[in-house]
């Protein structure tokens, strides 16, 4: 198990419930349009938030974006240690650094000093394209990034400083989930997980998927980061949805949809994209499935809380799905089929089936344990 630090009273590693972070994307200089999206991550689910502190100007603003941010402040922070001192002395609650390009230990030392006043946690990024060629050369990239790293957290500590989260990101997957493999065997410091540059759309969701995911799989990882050419709130979303596919996260609706094939008989993809849409704010832990046809979907997603199945010319095959084939009225091609843990409800005509959806959904949400803040 890793160490426990914490950023603002958000707890991170020592077996707390693994992070979601993201980033803004605003001028720093500019706090209402940083804090405004500030609130529309809270709103998503993230739990911690980052913002750049390129020069003296951000870190003035810093202080009234951490006096109206809902969320905790991490300050990124790249060669001007005074900068990383000044945010501390904002208020920022965790402090993103990397020692080796703020100069020299005694610069370091200042920056220790100013945050270990304030319990202010250090994480210490390492990305593998501002590794030191030489030291690549020598031990290779993951070899290099994890040595890179590891002696940055030293230097912190031999100053007496031990509120330090680790981060290891490389732009390729394989790179990014072996050196986090390589530091969870050889440091108990919390780790901070992404796959850096994984780039826009499904590609960048794939990266980070496949790289963040085996790590979470592995039991290895304290907070993420879902780094997305994309709005951050994109990023948080993404993050949260990851741990819910891993089972580290629960609440809110899972929407299970088949894929397409000829057997379907209502447009899956346009009402399962309107049934997430619509269902979003719940926080309820609820699964709602979107099948496209009644012979075997709904036993196929018997285990949703409540879902529908198209109809395409016949009665749902009993033997294949489970249920109950009788005291239901006919149907017609592009209605749906209703159902509840796998048993049939009702048929539903086609241009009632969202309304029926999400009426059925809200009202089972309503009937299940919330989750605690």
């Amino acid at each position: 198990m890793t160490r426990q630090i914490s950023a603002g009273g958000v707890l991170i590693g020592g077996g707390a419930p693994v992070t979601v972070q993201s980033m803004c994307d605003t001028d720093t200089r500019d706090a209402e349009a940083t804090l405004s999206q500030i609130r529309d991550l809270h709103a998503a689910g993230c739990d911690l938030v980052r913002v750049a502190v390129p020069d003296a100007d951000a870190a003035e603003a810093l202080r009234d974006i951490v006096r109206g941010s809902p969320l905790p402040v991490v300050a990124d922070i790249h060669f001007d240690y005074k900068l990383a001192v000044r945010a501390a002395e904002n208020g920022a609650a965790k402090v993103r650094v990397n020692p080796g390009n703020i100069g020299s230990k005694e610069r370091v030392r200042e920056v220790a000093r100013a945050c270990g006043e304030r319990k202010i946690p250090i994480r210490i990024g390492v990305n593998g394209g501002s590794v030191k060629r030489a030291l690549i050369e020598k031990h290779g990239l993951r070899e290099a990034m994890l040595r890179s790293g590891l002696e940055q957290a030293a230097i912190l500590e031999d100053m007496g400083f031990t509120g330090i989260c680790l981060s290891f990101k490389a732009s390729g997957v394989a790179d990014t989930v072996a050196v986090n493999r390589m530091a969870a065997e050889r440091t108990d410091l919390p780790l901070h997980l992404g796959v850096t540059e994984a780039g826009t759309g499904y590609h960048g969701l794939i990266k980070s998927a496949a790289g963040i995911g085996a790590l979470l799989l592995d039991g290895i990882g304290d907070t993420i980061r879902v780094s997305l050419t994309a709005p951050p709130v994109e990023e948080a979303r993404a993050g949260i949805a990851l741990l819910k596919a891993v089972g580290l996260r629960t609440g809110g609706v899972e929407i299970i949809s088949c894929p397409t094939c000829a057997r379907r008989g209502i447009d899956v993809a346009a009402l399962a994209r309107a049934a997430e849409e619509r269902l979003s704010g719940i926080r309820a832990p609820l699964k709602v499935a979107v099948m496209g046809c009644a012979v075997n979907g709904p036993g196929e997603a018997r285990d949703a809380d409540i879902g529908v199945a198209g109809w395409r010319g016949a009665r749902p095959n009993a033997r294949l799905s489970g249920l109950r084939d009788e005291g239901h009225s006919p149907a017609h091609e592009g209605d749906a089929l209703l159902f509840r843990k796998g048993e049939a409800v009702r048929i539903i005509r086609e241009d009632e089936i969202l309304e029926a959806l999400v009426t059925e959904a809200r009202g089972m949400a309503g009937e299940l344990p919330q989750p605690r803040d």
